[in-house]
């Protein structure tokens, strides 16, 4: 990065950059994620009559960073597959079901973070290992940085994130009715993480 770079940028870059430089990993500073306001929303087509909806929520994670060496930072992600809320118990228990995860309690849905690209003065195009179904599969996310600051009622530094990105449920070995039931499941994530103590 040349010293024209935004400072959103740079904190941007900041916040999500994957890194293997070891020699760097004890300035990074740990930010936990903020389950209460953190959510992934998915949905697919259902027979061409309607999108289906569902969502994680309360799930945890961390995001180490330096802000000297971007390069040293990571971001990981995990969430009960049991956790998914689909506004209708049948559907979730069909969910939980052979059909599609055969979820056990202590399932996970994992990512970290492999690559960043920025793309722009707050965007930036992250790559990481995406584990579900005990299937791992690399992914992209078109992320957003919405804000970096104090928290105002916390106290603390702040920040959050938005996120797209688009699966193939089969590549994950959740196939079951597709093409009928779409095979293509838009993913939307929201999230904020705090300083750590």
């Amino acid at each position: 990065m040349t010293s024209t770079t935004p400072l959103k940028s740079i904190m941007f870059a900041t916040a999500l950059t994957f890194g293997l430089g070891a020699t760097a990993a004890t300035a990074a500073e740990k930010f936990v994620l903020d389950s209460s306001h953190s959510q992934v929303i998915f949905n697919y087509d259902h027979l061409g009559f309607s999108t289906t909806y569902g969502m994680f929520s309360g799930f945890e994670g961390e995001i180490m960073f330096d802000e000297a060496d971007p390069a040293a930072s990571s971001v990981n992600v995990s969430m009960p597959v049991m956790s998914m809320f689909t506004g209708w118990e049948q559907r979730t228990g069909h969910f939980m079901s052979d059909d599609f995860f055969g979820a056990q309690e202590g399932d996970l849905v994992t990512f970290t973070s492999t690559a960043i690209e920025v793309t722009g003065e707050d965007t930036a195009k992250i790559t990481g290992d995406l584990s579900m179904n005990d299937v791992t599969k690399s992914v992209v996310l078109d992320a957003t940085l919405n804000k970096v600051g104090d928290h105002p009622m916390a106290g603390k530094p702040w920040m959050g994130f938005n996120a797209t990105t688009t699966l193939m449920r089969s590549d994950f070995n959740l196939g079951a009715f597709a093409p009928a039931v779409g095979d293509e499941v838009e993913v939307m994530i929201s999230l904020e993480a705090m300083k750590a103590e």
